[in-house]
C-alpha cells in the first residue's frame, strides 16, 4: 500500500466499508470527508488505479453504473497499514 496515495488509500477504505458501492457513492463518501467536492476526473483514474493493482474489484451494476468492491489483497494492504500504523500509534 506503501505506493498509493493518500487519497487513493481513502478510496480503498471506503470501498473496504462498503457493500460494492457505485463510484457516486464512494465520490459521496468522500467529497463528506474531504468537505470538498471531487471530480470524475480525479475519482476515476483513482478508482481504476486501484483496480489495475488487483486490491478493488470492478463490476456493472447496469450499463451506466459500475460497482467496486474489496478483493482479499485489498483486505490484506488494509491489515498490514493498519498493523503498522499501530506500531507508531496507538489509541
Amino acid at each position: 500500500m506503501n505506493d498509493l496515495t493518500g487519497f487513493q488509500r481513502d478510496l480503498l477504505y471506503v470501498i473496504a466499508g462498503a457493500d460494492r458501492p457505485s463510484g457516486q457513492d464512494v465520490k459521496e463518501e468522500v467529497e463528506q470527508y474531504y468537505s470538498a467536492e471531487i471530480n470524475h476526473g480525479r475519482l476515476y483514474p483513482n478508482l481504476d488505479t486501484l483496480v489495475n493493482n488487483e486490491l478493488v474489484e470492478k463490476g456493472q451494476i447496469d450499463r451506466r453504473t459500475n460497482y467496486y468492491a474489496i478483493t482479499d489483497a485489498g483486505e490484506e494492504e488494509i491489515h498490514e497499514r493498519r498493523e503498522w500504523e499501530n506500531h507508531y500509534v496507538e489509541m
